[in-house]
């Protein structure tokens, strides 16, 4: 009987190293959801899911130019438009706390070209036919405009620690009249259009002086449509008019921008003065100080919710394309195979708003979803139909998969990122935030003149005396008309006094639990002081703190340690 041949070394080795490799792909695919990033993963799921699609239907001749890798992984970008001399590269100039290469500002209009603010070790200027072939920037899709807008295009970097963050984009002021239009030699609404699609903010800038919105400027406003989540509207120079003229100036533009965006809800504007001036009328400085606050708190959410916006990107670029696909199949699909096409087709053209009626209730495809029909007309007339594709199901199912499943694993990833984040010992608002030029609260916290410093509860911090004692005068005739008991009010008398203060039993409640500070549920005479002194700052507007400022608590009671207290009932 033969003996079974042993094998050889180097097989064996190979299978070991087969199973080894199956394992590891195993290993890897088990894992690949914590370790890709959703930058990588959104570049990964569009070309191999998404971009099959747009070429089968020609989607980039009529809609967006196909998506670059830096599209997915470049900083956040900001688009500041208005019409000229409204503060567009002053504002920037005001965020920056610097000049850039190829700033120019004056009263006329100064900025003729898009400009690109950038970080960069040197400070310099790219001008626009460099800067799109440059595979690392997010611009190389902008050669479709030609020579006549590149040549009004350029990149100024400089080393400044906002741009280590963010990228701001400054525009040609808008003119009025058409002759401007017409002067500028290139398609300016389509640049706009291709920057919203891709930016993560849009700031419009009026004029408290100038609130008119010329034709051009609302041919721009259009051509943001569909970004106008994006959309930020700031009424600069308001320190140019006094409190009375502001009011009517506000309303004029709420009225103004009523009738461009046509829709029901009404903007958000933000009212301020951003540059580096005296104010002209000073009585609205706390006004200023607030709605810079808020905006600059929302310009520093954007490096944290850049993944969220391009995933909501391409979310919509994929509903798009669903529904470009669907047209020009239906197109096709009415094209004669002989004679007479050419005919046929404009026909279809015309009737392409019936053509989206059927499309709508044979696919169950919401309205809003469609692009717009004069645009869809005004493409559709060099287009050869008979090059269009019939619909071809596998390449929808694909995009419906990538929607229902690779999305969803995206989404499921950004608190991922973030719990490693928070791992590697970074707070929550340290994370991803922008820095640096007029962000940068840390110095101005240390001084005087920080937000909120002074006023409301922080006020009477770096005082040695005990700041509601300043009007104790009142508080003590108000607690001795209560017929205190052993020095005390119990809460059901307390309760009677505060309810008269008209605040909500919530708010009241929170008082009662900051004021009460030994926590006995009852109130003596530095505890009742206090309670109507939260009141009075919560009646202007004030925002309570969780905690009570340890230059609140009265000076009897510092050496007192927190405790379980009672509290009133203060149900209605």
């Amino acid at each position: 009987m033969k003996k079974r041949k042993a094998p050889s070394h180097s097989f064996a080795a190979s299978i070991r190293n087969s199973i080894i490799g199956t394992l590891s792909r195993k290993k890897h695919i088990q894992h690949a959801d914590v370790l890709e990033t959703v930058s990588d993963g959104l570049k990964k799921i569009y070309k191999q899911k998404l971009l099959p699609l747009e070429e089968h239907y020609k989607f980039h001749d009529f809609h967006s130019p196909a998506l670059d890798d830096p599209d997915f992984t470049a900083k956040p970008m900001i688009l500041l438009v208005g019409q000229y001399s409204t503060g567009k590269t002053t504002f920037i100039r005001y965020l920056l706390e610097q000049d850039f290469p190829g700033i120019r500002i004056g009263p006329e209009p100064t900025t003729d070209r898009f400009i690109a603010v950038m970080y960069g070790d040197e400070e310099g200027v790219v001008p626009g036919n460099a800067l799109v072939v440059d595979a690392n920037k997010q611009f190389r899709a902008l050669t479709r405009f030609g020579n006549a807008f590149l040549n009004r295009f350029q990149c100024s970097s400089l080393k400044n620690e906002v741009l280590s963050s963010v990228t701001i984009v400054d525009t040609p002021g808008i003119l009025s009249g058409e002759k401007q239009r017409l002067d500028r030699g290139y398609d300016f609404s389509g640049v706009l259009e291709w920057f919203a699609e891709r930016v993560d903010r849009i700031i419009l800038l009026f004029d408290a002086h100038k609130l008119d919105i010329s034709d051009e400027f609302k041919r721009c406003i259009e051509a943001l449509s569909g970004n106008e989540d994006k959309i930020r509207i700031v009424l600069n120079k308001s320190d140019m008019v006094d409190h009375q003229q502001l009011m009517r100036v506000y309303g004029a533009l709420m009225w103004s921008l009523g009738k461009v965006f046509k829709t029901p809800e009404v903007s958000r504007v933000y009212i301020g003065s951003f540059w580096d001036e005296p104010l002209h009328y000073d009585i609205n400085r706390r006004l200023f100080q607030d709605e810079q606050h808020d905006l600059f708190s929302d310009l520093q959410s954007l490096p944290r919710n850049a993944a969220l916006r391009k995933l909501n990107d391409l979310i919509k670029r994929a509903r798009l394309a669903k529904v470009h696909a669907y047209i020009i199949a239906e197109l096709r699909k009415g094209m004669p195979s002989m004679i007479g096409k050419e005919k046929k087709k404009k026909e279809l053209i015309a009737k392409l708003d019936k053509i989206y009626e059927q499309l709508q209730r044979e696919h169950n495809i919401s309205p809003g979803d469609f692009p717009d029909v004069n645009k869809m007309r005004e493409h559709l007339q060099n287009a050869d139909f008979t090059k269009f594709n019939p619909i071809k199901p596998k390449l929808l199912e694909v995009v419906d998969s990538m929607l229902s499943t690779d999305i969803a694993r995206l989404m499921a990833q950004i608190p991922k990122e973030e719990a490693i984040q928070e791992a590697n010992g970074l707070a929550p608002k340290e994370r991803e935030t922008v820095k640096g030029g007029a962000f940068d609260r840390a110095s101005e916290a240390e001084t005087p003149f920080g937000f909120g410093k002074g006023e409301g509860f922080d006020k009477g911090r770096d005082e040695s005396e005990w700041v509601v004692s300043r009007e104790r005068f009142k508080f003590d005739e108000q607690f001795d008309s209560l017929n205190p008991v052993d020095g005390k009010v119990n809460g059901r008398t307390a309760k009677e006094h505060m309810l008269k203060s008209k605040l909500p039993n919530s708010v009241l409640g929170k008082i009662w639990k900051l004021a009460d500070v030994d926590k006995d549920g009852f109130l003596d005479a530095d505890e009742f002081a206090l309670a109507n002194y939260l009141i009075n700052l919560k009646l202007e507007g004030h925002e309570l703190p969780n905690d009570l400022p340890k230059h609140l608590i009265p000076p009897g009671k510092k050496d007192l340690e927190s405790s379980e207290g009672v509290y009133p009932q203060l149900e209605d």
